[in-house]
């Protein structure tokens, strides 16, 4: 036997007739306070401060990534290209 129930309410009603706490009003007081000291952080945060936290080594540390990058991105391709020689030379 399987028995279902529908029911028709709102997230506010359900909360009201399981006698849960209403604390809308409290989360949004909290949602304005983060809001204000975030604000507050970025406003008084120099950009190039905030450079150096998300980048430790600056630009040059972005340099240096993007140097290996390129430098495994061309090994790869020399090494594909080889290969590609290799084995038309032995099938030769």
């Amino acid at each position: 036997m399987k028995i279902t129930i529908d029911i028709d309410c709102t997230p506010q009603e359900l909360r009201a007739f399981l006698g849960l706490p209403h604390i809308e009003p409290m989360q949004d007081a909290l949602i304005a306070q983060m809001q204000e000291r975030l604000a507050r952080y970025l406003e008084a945060m120099d950009p190039e401060a905030m450079m150096k936290l998300w980048l430790p080594g600056g630009m040059q540390g972005l340099a240096e990534i993007q140097e290996r990058f390129w430098t495994q991105l061309m090994s790869g391709m020399a090494g594909a290209a080889g290969t590609t020689g290799k084995s038309k030379r032995a099938k030769d």
